[in-house]
């Protein structure tokens, strides 16, 4: 197994995981947290895939993926204790699949021949609309478009800085690694802060 694609396989559980404590959130049962994990965690790559033009998406044909999510949702069902006690957890295992996810993007769009600015993009966008279509699917106000969390903001910085990194000669591993760490850091020292971009 390569990096890139333990990066993947580990995304797609912390976002499952994400999901599935979401769902417990709004008390749903466990159907509800399936689809929820299952958002979560394909969400944002098959949008990628489907603008790009990648047939089939990411997440057809990959049990291995699909198990992640069950094994993250039936995890969050065995849990029983009070989802109030795992808010920090949903936010930390939220911050590491946004991490996780930009690199990932990123690199699935550099592959399949965008630019490194549509590249970026693609980052973005399979890090963070999983969560906003969970969110929606929740009639929750997406934590993309919340005041005060600097979420895709997070993802942007730490793509360009791989795509920076990519520009010298260091090990493939570590330019996927820095990118993981920036965006974690960011989101995480931003909540605590409390930073935010200014008002439009």
């Amino acid at each position: 197994m390569s990096f890139l694609e333990f990066i993947t396989y580990t995304g797609i559980f912390v976002f499952a995981l994400a999901g599935a404590f979401k769902a417990r959130t709004f008390k749903m049962d466990v159907f509800g947290g399936i689809v929820l994990a299952f958002v979560t965690a394909y969400g944002g790559g098959t949008l990628r895939d489907l603008l790009i033009g990648i047939k089939p998406v990411n997440w057809i044909n990959d049990n291995v993926a699909l198990g992640l999510v069950f094994a993250g949702t039936a995890f969050t069902f065995l849990l029983r204790e009070n989802v109030n006690r795992f808010k920090r957890i949903i936010f930390y295992t939220d911050a590491i699949g946004l991490g996780l996810f930009t690199a990932w993007g990123i690199e699935v769009a550099l592959r399949n021949g965008l630019n490194d600015v549509y590249a970026l993009v693609m980052g973005v966008i399979t890090a963070t609309f999983g969560g906003l279509i969970a969110d929606i699917l929740c009639s929750a106000i997406p934590n993309l478009l919340k005041k005060g969390e600097l979420y895709a903001t997070a993802c942007a910085i730490g793509g360009v800085a791989y795509l920076l990194l990519k520009k010298i000669p260091m090990e493939y591993n570590i330019n996927l690694t820095v990118c993981i760490l920036i965006v974690v850091g960011i989101r995480i020292y931003s909540k605590r802060k409390r930073l935010m971009l200014p008002d439009i």
